[in-house]
């Protein structure tokens, strides 16, 4: 950079003239420009004096004279130069300076001074104490320093010395062998790592239930060889292992028979993974049919492969709450009967293994499991009724109920309660006192707006369904009306004994001008509607004709399309068929 500069600095001819300029380098630009012209005027004024005094006449006086300008003009450029050279070093002068000062503030140079001064002293530190200790640990080791009153023999020092070689060999050989080991109980507080979910995906769900197939594949061909057993497909088969199996129970032989079994299906898995060909299946395997992934789906594909997907997990993890749902039931004495059997079971296997011994007990519980497994079972498969009076765990298992049964059994049992008290005309005597017959009914079947009957001007016996209490969110599409607000209106759909009745959601339908109500008889005809015939599926619509419209009404939007139609059509079936019983000529 310095070598720069001076190249900069001294680009023309380096003159004893501006010698003075590097004494002031503080001075400003217009200050050293004045000095610099007013410096060689004596010198021009002594040759202008010489010239005139010259006696060759006035020709050589004009000659100077234009020699004197272009001296002039030469070292007025001259100077020009140089002060632009002077603009330039200050200016580069200057952002040194600054860049110098960022360097200092990034390095901080004083903070590396204070730390490397510290660690310094630390060092120091360290010094002494090592020094000290080696102080310490030297007058003990030299024998020209130990008391000469006492002095140990040889032999005794020789032995010490073995004994602390041997003492530190062992101690080092047990860190080496075991110090890993102990290392690993070391305390540590578990660190809760939170894993990223990833965003929907229409591509991911659907390679996710293949690979759920895919890995349920193994359990459900076990199942199907197990069920296969003992159904007696192959009677051959079923025979062998049944007597495989007694054999094998009645010398208490069970427990390492199917340690046997798992061994031998481990080796057989172990033969397939090299590449061996063994197919051995007591049912016959069926070939599923793979499809090819497609990459390039249209929109409308992409969407039924989405609902098809949704469908499948919605089944699976519908069993799946079944079935978890069941068992918390039973041990949550939801339905005491069961749950009494159980318990009554769980008394006498306690009592049993208390007193029988367990060789006679595995004994027994072999034979039993053998016998039920293969005699037993096809029996009852193979004859319902006998099945439904005698097998006791599938009595069990199907009379336990779910938290949704139980929802209906509950709303089921609170109409048997009203409608009773209703015909009886005594519900007046059981209600408390101040609370109306209307105020009760009420309180179990009530919309947004007040209570149902009173919404839809019904009597006071008209109640929804079990099925849709809380009725079917939807959408009425009226292609009779043209204006939009009466065209499509959202709301609520309800179906009763004798109507279906539609509650609108409009904030100004306090009165029931908007709501719809019709009767089951007079409907003309009732069917599946798919509203925009773009997307792909059945649709979610019901289309409903009635003499009074030109066009059917619509109702869609539904997500539980199918449900509510198939309510609607199996009341509506119901009451035509007690109509045309009591009245044959409609």
């Amino acid at each position: 950079m310095l070598k720069r500069l001076d190249k900069i600095r001294f680009r023309g001819q380096r003159t004893d003239v501006f010698l003075d300029l590097g004494d002031s380098p503080n001075t400003s630009d217009t200050e050293c420009s004045e000095e610099i012209l007013m410096k060689p005027r004596p010198s021009l004024e002594i040759k202008d004096t010489e010239e005139l005094q010259d006696p060759a006449g006035p020709g050589t006086l004009t000659m100077a004279a234009v020699t004197i300008q272009d001296y002039q003009r030469a070292e007025t450029d001259r100077l020009n130069d140089l002060k632009g050279h002077l603009e330039i070093a200050l200016l580069e002068k200057h952002f040194l300076q600054e860049e110098l000062r960022k360097l200092r503030e990034e390095t901080n140079v004083d903070t590396l001074k204070q730390e490397l001064e510290k660690e310094r002293s630390k060092r120091l530190d360290l010094e002494q104490k090592l020094n000290l200790e080696v102080l310490k640990m030297g007058p003990e080791d030299s024998p020209s320093q130990k008391p000469r009153e006492t002095p140990p023999p040889p032999t005794a020092n020789g032995t010490d010395k073995q004994k602390e070689t041997m003492y530190s060999w062992l101690q080092a050989w047990l860190y080496n062998r075991f110090g890993a080991y102990i290392g690993d109980f070391h305390f540590q507080t578990e660190e809760n790592i939170v894993e990223p979910e990833e965003p929907l995906s229409a591509k991911r769900l659907t390679e996710n239930m293949r690979r759920l197939k895919r890995g349920a594949k193994p359990v459900i061909n076990f199942k199907r060889n197990l069920f296969a057993l003992s159904s007696w497909q192959s009677v051959y088969t079923s025979a062998f292992a049944f007597i495989i199996y007694m054999n094998a129970a009645w010398h208490g032989w069970a427990i390492p028979m199917f340690i046997f079994l798992a061994i031998l299906r481990l080796s057989l898995n172990y033969l397939i993974s090299r590449g061996w060909r063994i197919q051995w299946s007591i049912v016959p395997g069926v070939s599923e049919p793979v499809e090819p992934p497609k990459e390039d789906l249209t929109v409308s594909e992409k969407f039924q492969l989405v609902l098809d997907v949704a469908q499948k997990a919605q089944n699976l993890f519908g069993k799946m709450a079944d079935v978890l749902e069941k068992i918390k039931n039973l041990f949550m004495w939801v339905h005491p009967e069961i749950t009494q059997k159980l318990y009554v079971g769980l008394w006498v296997a306690l009592i049993c293994s208390c007193l029988i011994p367990y060789k006679l007990m595995g004994f027994m519980i072999g034979l039993y499991a053998g016998i039920k497994f293969f005699i037993i079972d096809f029996m009852f498969r193979s004859c319902p009724k006998l099945r439904d009076k005698y097998d006791t765990p599938h009595i069990i298992w199907t009379s336990l109920p779910t938290d949704p049964q139980l929802k209906e059994r509950g709303g089921a049992t609170l109409s048997r309660r009203i409608h009773p008290a209703v015909a009886h005309g005594s519900l007046g005597t059981a209600l408390p006192c101040g609370i109306s017959l209307e105020e009760q009914t009420g309180r179990a079947y009530n919309t947004k707006k007040g209570a149902f009957h009173e919404v839809f001007n019904l009597s006071g016996d008209e109640r929804p369904l079990t099925v849709c209490e809380n009725g079917w969110r939807c959408c009425l599409i009226n292609r009779d009306r043209k204006s939009p607000t009466d065209y499509i209106r959202n709301g609520v759909l309800f179906v009763t004994e004798n109507y279906l009745c539609f509650e609108s959601s409009s904030c100004r339908s306090n009165s029931s001008k908007k709501n719809k109500v019709i009767k089951l008889i007079d409907i003309t005809d009732i069917q599946k509607y798919k509203v925009l015939s773009v997307l792909p599926g059945s649709g979610m619509g019901i289309s409903i004709a009635t003499p009074s419209t030109q066009k059917p009404l619509v109702f869609g939007a539904m997500i539980h399309r199918d449900e509510a139609f198939d309510a609607i059509f199996t009341q509506y079936t119901k009451k035509v068929t007690m109509t045309t019983a009591t009245n044959p000529e409609t």
